[in-house]
């Protein structure tokens, strides 16, 4: 989706968390919730740009639900050597 000013995914709690997280952090401008007809809701959201080049170089879903329990905070890998984010979910809430 480069170059694009806005996108859109399916709507969900936890995208909206995921979307808040990368608001707060400075990744995107901004997201909004948009309500169809049929019912079905869509995220709409505002890409970020700086001197031409989006913001977000790299995003990645890792779904390892078995190992959840088992990794510690202290054991998790620096995302571009301390440069970028990890957004994780628990069963508490997203932390990013």
């Amino acid at each position: 989706m480069r170059a694009n000013p806005k996108v859109s995914t399916p709507g969900s709690k936890m995208r909206a968390n995921v979307l808040e997280v990368l608001k707060t952090e400075g990744y995107i401008r901004g997201y909004a919730s948009v309500e169809h007809a049929s019912g079905r809701s869509e995220l709409e959201i505002e890409l970020k740009y700086f001197d031409g080049e989006p913001v977000i170089r790299e995003i990645e879903r890792v779904s390892e639900a078995g190992a959840a329990g088992l990794c510690s905070v202290k054991n998790l890998p620096r995302v571009n050597n301390g440069l970028g984010i990890s957004v994780l979910s628990t069963p508490k809430g997203n932390y990013g």
